[in-house]
């Protein structure tokens, strides 16, 4: 049995269902919002993954999931308090509890464990490690301090991306901060600047972008000719173009290698790595998404990508 931990609205694991369906391979999809409509039950005297959780259509024991696959869980969600707001944050916290504990008893079974997933994405240590691996880094400077911001700016063109978390919610919008270039900065700027640590780097002129999706022992990567494009320049994800191009690319033996060795590094089997190929040739290491999108690269560039998520969870199957 394999587990697939996810959202009803998640197209991405709609591609693993697929796969797993033309092999053959029995599986349960836990959409995360659908969690307390089920019935969970937890017995310690039959061990950490004595979990079963039964639906209208199926009823699983966690001690039969062989392989399992962190995707997009989200929280739960709690209806039958909908005139009591004060019950039903209390109930939707609960469930996300039992939700965190019953993933969290699969341990090594995971593609990629949520407790590793979390740890992994710690962008300070990616960096770190990344050099000590031998990957070229823009020069970086972490921090919330103006001063120190205004003298790097005095050497650098440089610019500024968000330490952690990307997007910004309110009740009835998002909004997501993309990487951009800061060519000045002045006192009107100080309290802006104090208010967050920010990330912020020498800007690298590129020839393009370069994604490395990486799968167990395997990298596939593509190259997105980000510079056509005006809006896309700074931050390829910016403007959602759908006209970007996107081409099947090799990158060389040795970057092709860290790449691998980065991903296993972190402890993961699975890693989305951002790299800059600059004008000269030469790659630059940006950042790794432990949990990264992939789907619409198999759909661009009919890359594999889909077969070898599963046969990685067939991997961790037959262990």
């Amino acid at each position: 049995m394999i587990l697939l931990s996810t959202n009803e609205r998640d197209l991405t694991s709609d591609y693993i269902v697929l796969e797993l369906r033309r092999r053959g391979l029995p599986y349960f999809r836990l959409n995360s919002e659908c969690l307390p409509e089920a019935s969970i039950t937890f017995d310690p005297e039959k061990g950490i993954d004595s979990w079963v959780v039964a639906t209208d259509k199926q009823t699983v024991s966690f001690s039969d999931i062989k392989a399992a696959y962190f995707r997009r869980p989200g929280n739960p969600e709690v209806n039958r308090y909908a005139n009591n707001a004060a019950a039903k944050r209390y109930c939707e916290s609960e469930w996300g509890s039992v939700l965190t504990f019953a993933l969290n008893s699969l341990g090594e079974r995971w593609l990629n464990s949520p407790l590793t997933i979390m740890a992994a994405e710690n962008k300070p240590r990616q960096l770190a490690l990344a050099c000590k691996i031998g990957f070229s880094i823009p020069n970086t400077l972490i921090t919330n301090d103006f001063d120190k911001v205004q003298s790097f700016l005095k050497k650098e063109v440089i610019v500024a991306k968000p330490l952690r978390e990307a997007l910004i919610k309110s009740d009835d919008s998002e909004k997501v901060i993309f990487t951009s270039r800061i060519e000045n900065i002045t006192e009107a700027d100080k309290l802006s600047v104090e208010t967050v640590p920010v990330i912020y780097q020498k800007e690298i002129l590129k020839e393009a972008d370069i994604r490395v999706t990486v799968i167990g022992n395997q990298a596939y990567t593509v190259k997105i000719l980000s510079q056509e494009h005006i809006d896309t320049k700074t931050d390829w994800r910016r403007g959602s173009r759908i006209d970007l191009p996107h081409h099947i690319h090799e990158l060389p033996p040795q970057i092709h290698e860290k790449c691998i060795t980065l991903v296993q590094e972190l402890g993961l089997r699975f890693g989305a790595i951002d790299l800059i190929l600059d004008k000269d040739g030469k790659y630059w290491f940006l950042e790794v998404n432990p949990n990264g999108q992939w789907a619409w690269i198999q759909n661009r560039t009919r890359l594999p990508l889909t077969q070898a998520m599963v046969d990685e969870l067939e991997k961790i199957a037959s262990c």
